[in-house]
């Protein structure tokens, strides 16, 4: 049984660049993000990542991010970051507890990212994935489709930078699609959507 007074709510906040959008064919090549404990944030992470050797890369992908084949593959090796990656969730988690995990959380996450990343795991050999993470991931999406659907007839689209500025959070449209910045927007807008 868990101890409620000792308990901590652990949320990676995170977002991912990648070469295409089919986690099966495509690969990452920035992980970024932050790590909240209680609501406070602890440790911040921006990870250039050399992609899957097998990986896809196309171009229409590495427009939207600003990046060249070049540059992706100049960035760290895989197996590298992975290791930095495991070694910083392990700080505050102890991933052969069944009750000590993290909640992931990102925009569109669910359908997207959550896969990509548990993908890359196996890429590099590990499939405990469910080690780390709680089941059930926490998309911002979905919290603002209830927080907004008073107002969603007046929205364009539902993209993170439109959703946002809708719930009053400054938005610089110049650095969308940098995995860093559009973690920085996720935050926000989720602490936003869960605000009384």
């Amino acid at each position: 049984m868990i101890d409620t007074k000792t308990y901590r709510m652990k949320i990676v906040f995170f977002d991912l660049e990648t070469t295409g959008t089919k986690f099966w064919r495509n690969g990452i090549h920035q992980i970024s993000g932050c790590i909240d404990v209680d609501g406070q944030t602890v440790e911040f992470f921006d990870f250039k990542v050399t992609p899957y050797e097998r990986a896809e890369i196309e171009q229409e992908a590495l427009n939207i991010a600003k990046v060249t084949k070049e540059q992706i593959m100049a960035y760290a090796p895989m197996y590298i970051v992975y290791q930095k990656f495991v070694a910083m969730l392990a700080k505050r988690c102890d991933k052969f507890s069944s009750a000590d995990k993290y909640f992931l959380c990102g925009f569109n996450n669910a359908s997207f990212d959550n896969q990509f990343l548990r993908a890359w795991f196996v890429q590099n050999g590990d499939k405990y994935f469910g080690s780390w993470f709680w089941s059930g991931s926490i998309d911002v999406m979905v919290l603002a489709t209830e927080k907004l659907k008073g107002v969603r007839y007046t929205m364009p689209d539902f993209k993170l930078n439109t959703v946002c500025k809708q719930l009053g959070i400054e938005v610089d449209d110049s650095r969308l699609h940098d995995a860093a910045y559009d973690i920085e927007l996720t935050r926000a807008a989720y602490y936003k959507c869960i605000e009384k």
